[in-house]
Parts: structure tokens; sequence; C-alpha cells
């Protein structure tokens, strides 16, 4: 979206009434292909552009968005946001962000658009691909069938802080999932990898074969009897342990005092030698982005450094309630206030793969699916559903199902031994994390 029409529109809410006031301009192309069974079943093609505005009078704000950005409806736009704004109840903490923390160009090249456009038909004939290299291991009996997807993205936000900057994404994507069965049971698998450039994306058939093996290998799983032993997270579903971290570390919810972390920073959470950064300014990374939702200059943070946890996450509004300083982890979209989210987040690999975790644990529980998660945010209590496979005598005896595995987060954490098995699937990455005993609840 063009930076003047950005600038005017910021221009003229300050005109109607507002101190202070920033734009959003977002614009995004998709196309995404669907195939069941060898044959097309759907097509989606998404083509948006939006508006949004955030405006403050006094401590007072509001925040509108729009599709229709023609000077008729920009100028409702803005009455209406400033209007809302003054009605609004105020909120001490709520202001722009400082002008010394904004981002400066030039921005870094994070290399994030592939400009490639594929076809629909290029787009369906991976999506086949996929599909057929799953249906084609003999224990496939059914399909959830096969997609391929590319988008682009332009996201531009102006301030009347002075601040104005623009980045453009590409992200591209290949899925599979299989069913197999063996004539009394069903079991699914999946598999799928996005990326920025369509030319890092690994081959549709493999991702086909793996979703094919992931089905076929989970036939005749069985229930086991409750127990206490390690369980290993398999990395496609690692991060599942870490995201209540993410949420507790958050500054909105120290600043309510909601969280199981609150006493916690500078503490020794995790073992020596664990750590977790979020990097921003990762090459192609599906989180990048060269500032902040609010235009501040973000920067790579280790959040655990051996061990330790060293910072809250935080936006400008929290920042301020905490007495503290905004760390650029602003994240928003067109319409509502920030809030804060990581960018490219990882747990960086340990020494041992999957297989010599395994065999050091001897007997346990590897879990390869997750669902239902429960967390008490305020003790860290927490309990997930999961499938996966029984080991013993440090191999992989047979797969499992309707298992729950229970424990506090803290002490987890303080236990925690990171595999090295680490893959970039997404903006979160873990590689397989082995827990020296938990609660398994079965039959």
């Amino acid at each position: 979206m063009d930076e003047n029409l950005l600038a005017d529109v910021v221009s003229a809410a300050l005109k109607a009434g507002a101190d202070s006031a920033e734009a959003v301009g977002a614009q995004r192309a998709a196309l995404g292909i669907n195939v069941r069974m060898g044959e097309l079943e759907e097509v989606e093609r998404e083509e948006s552009r939006d508006l949004g505005l955030r405006v403050f009078v006094g401590q007072r704000q509001a925040t509108v968005s729009g599709s229709d950005i023609s000077p008729e409806a920009r100028a409702k736009l803005i009455e209406r946001a400033v209007a809302m704004a003054k009605l609004a109840p105020e909120d001490p903490y709520a202001t722009l962000a400082p002008k010394e923390r904004l981002a400066r160009g030039p921005f870094p090249d994070l290399d994030l658009y592939d400009p490639q456009e594929p076809s629909p038909e290029s787009l369906e004939e991976v999506a086949r691909a996929a599909e057929d290299a799953a249906r084609a291991n003999p224990k496939i009996t059914n399909s959830d069938g096969g997609s391929a997807s590319a988008s682009s993205s332009h996201w531009r936000l102006v301030t009347s802080e002075g601040f104005s900057g623009v980045y453009q994404a590409s992200a591209f994507s290949i899925t599979a999932s299989a069913i197999a069965g063996d004539g009394e049971t069903m079991e699914s698998g999946y598999d799928g990898r996005s990326a920025r450039w369509r030319g890092d994306l690994p081959s549709a058939q493999s991702i086909g074969e793996e979703a094919g093996r992931r089905a076929a290998q989970r036939l005749g799983a069985r229930k086991i009897d409750s127990t206490t032993a390690p369980v290993i997270f398999e990395n496609r579903v690692a991060m599942s342990l870490i995201s209540p971290l993410i949420g507790a570390i958050a500054g909105p919810s120290i600043a309510r005092g909601t969280s199981f972390l609150k006493d916690k920073l500078n503490a020794q959470l995790f073992a020596k030698g664990v750590n977790i950064i979020d990097d921003p300014h990762k090459v192609r990374g599906l989180g990048s982005s060269p500032f902040d939702d609010e235009g501040v200059a973000n920067r790579r943070w280790a959040l655990i450094e051996d061990g330790v946890l060293t910072t809250w996450l935080m936006n400008t509004s929290s920042a301020r309630q905490l007495g503290l300083e905004t760390t650029g982890h602003a994240s928003r979209g067109l319409a509502g206030a920030p809030g804060v989210s990581t960018t490219n987040l990882t747990v960086e690999p340990g020494a041992q793969s999957q297989a010599e975790l395994i065999a050091e644990a001897g007997k346990g529980l590897l879990i390869t699916s997750m669902f239902g998660p429960s967390l008490n945010g305020n003790t860290g209590d927490w309990s997930v559903g999961c499938s996966g496979f029984w080991f013993e005598n440090g191999e992989l005896a047979y797969p499992v199902a309707e298992i729950t595995v229970a424990g506090n987060l803290i002490d987890i954490y303080g236990r925690l031994v990171p595999g090295s098995d680490l893959e970039i699937r997404g903006s979160a990455n873990s590689p397989s994390l082995l827990v020296d005993g938990l609660a398994i609840a079965g039959r």
C-alpha cells in the first residue's frame, strides 16, 4: 500500500482530534490447491487489501480497520476511530512506541520474498505428486488429500512519531495426509513443509512418502497401563511443550500477575546448556521481520541462556506497565491493540540423536502426536492427550494410543534434555526433547 496514502490517513486523524496515530496497510494474494483420491477437490484464491488505524486521544485509544480504501471510506474510518477513542476508557499505559526505540533504515534485507507466481496447474501437479506418493504405500487405504499453496504479502506501517517501514514476504507449502488400515483399525499420518522461497521446499514425493510411512507405522496401536516413565517429545511436536513458556513470559501475563513464571526472571529455569533463541532477522525465516509491529527496532534474543530465563517478551504497553523497556516483540493485526509474540523461535540442539535419547532412556514413551492440552496458567500444571510409540531396551517396541501425560512445567523444564535432531519446519522449532520421568495415564 502506498506510503503517502498511509501518511495522509495519519495526518487526517491528527486533524480530526487524535493526539497521535498509526496506520497499517496490508495486501495479500494467495492460491491453494487441494486434491483427494486423485481428483481435484478445491481451488482457493484470495486477494485482499486492507487498512488499519489506531488513534490516541489522551490516554484513550481505539483501532478500526476496513477493506474499502476510497477517500470517502477513509474519511469515515478516521472519523469513527477518533470518536471511539474519545469514548474509550482511559489506559495509563496506552501510547505509541517511544521515538528513540523506533527502527531506522536502511532495514536489513532478510530475503523474504520469492517473486515466483506458480500457476494453478503447477500447484495441482505438486499436490497430486504428494498424495500419489502417500497412497503408493501398500498399507494406505484412504487419503485426506494433498495440497500445495503459494502466497505473498505486503505490510507497511506509518506512525505520527515519524516511523515508516515496509516489507514484503512470500510463502509456499506442500502437505499430504494419508490413512492406513488393516481391516480392524485405521490410523492417519501427516507431513507438510512451508518455506519463504519455493526452491527451499523438499520434494512433494518425499512429503507424501513420509505421510504414508507415518500412517502405516501407527497400525496396531494399543493402550498401555498408567505408569511413570521417561518421555521423549518428537521434534515435530516438541514445541507444544515450549509454547506455554512463551505465554508465561509474555509481558501482559506478567503485568496481570497471572503467570506461573512471574517470579522466575533471571532464575535457572532449565538445565545448564539449554538455550532458546528468538531471532527476527533470520534470513528467509518464516517469522522474520525487519521491525516489530509497533515499528520498534527488533533483534536476536536468547530468551533462555544456559538455562536461565533472561527477559520478558514486551510491547510498549506492557513494558510501561512493568517499568521496563519494550523488547521489540509487539505483534498485531489490522484491528486491536498490539499483543506480543515471538518471531523465529528455536530450541538449540543438544548432542544426542533421537535414537541415542531412546537408547539412554531404555524404556519409556516417544510422543509423535498431541491434542487437547490443558494448562493452569497460575501454577504451571500441564497435561496433554497424546499417541506415539512405547520403547523398550532402547528400541521402539509398538505404537500406543489414548494416553495422557502430565506434570508441572517448572519441574519439567528443569529436567528437559534437547536432542540433536532440529529441523526447521516453521517459525518455532525444536529438536526432540527428553524428560526423564513423567506421569503417564493409560487404561
